[in-house]
C-alpha cells in the first residue's frame, strides 16, 4: 500500500519567518501556497531524500490552530506517505481498524493530488496523511 515517505510536516507560527530561517541555513524553500480547503498555508523544502513541509494555520477553523495552541512554538505535525490507489488505501486502513478523518472522501492536497488523513490515535500518536501519486510520475526528489 505505502510506496514511500512523501513529506514530514512541521507546524510553524509564522510561515515567512520559518522560511527565512531555513533559507539562512542554505535550504531552498518554495513560495507559500494557500490551501483554503485545508485551512493552511504551506511551503516546501525539497531534499534529495524527502520533502519537509512548513505549515501555518490559515483562516477561521484551521485544524492547525488547535495544534498551535498546544505548541505555540510549532512542532512536528504529520507524516505523509505516497500510495498508488487512495481508494484501496482507505479500504485497507478501515479493514485494519484505522479510522480516516472526516467522511473519508479525499481532498486535493498541495501537490494537486488526492489526500486523506488518519486519526493519530490509530497510528501511534502520529497524524498520518496518505497521498495518491501516479506510478508514471517520477519522484519529486
Amino acid at each position: 500500500m505505502i510506496t514511500r515517505v512523501n513529506h514530514i510536516a512541521i507546524a510553524v507560527p509564522n510561515l515567512e519567518l520559518a522560511s527565512a530561517t531555513y533559507r539562512k541555513l542554505g535550504v531552498t524553500v518554495s513560495e507559500p501556497q494557500e490551501l483554503a480547503e485545508h485551512g493552511v498555508r504551506v511551503s516546501f523544502m525539497e531534499f534529495e531524500n524527502l520533502k519537509l513541509e512548513l505549515v501555518e494555520a490559515f483562516g477561521d477553523g484551521s485544524p492547525i490552530q488547535r495544534f498551535m495552541e498546544k505548541n505555540p512554538g510549532g512542532g512536528m505535525h504529520h507524516v505523509c506517505f505516497d500510495v498508488e490507489d487512495l481508494g484501496a488505501a482507505v479500504s485497507d486502513l478501515r479493514e485494519s481498524g484505522i479510522r480516516v478523518l472526516g467522511s473519508g472522501e479525499p481532498k486535493i492536497g498541495a501537490h494537486g493530488n488526492p489526500v486523506v488523513f488518519a486519526y493519530p490515535s490509530d497510528l501511534f500518536g502520529v497524524l498520518t496523511e496518505f497521498e495518491q501519486v501516479s506510478t508514471t510520475e517520477s519522484p519529486p526528489h
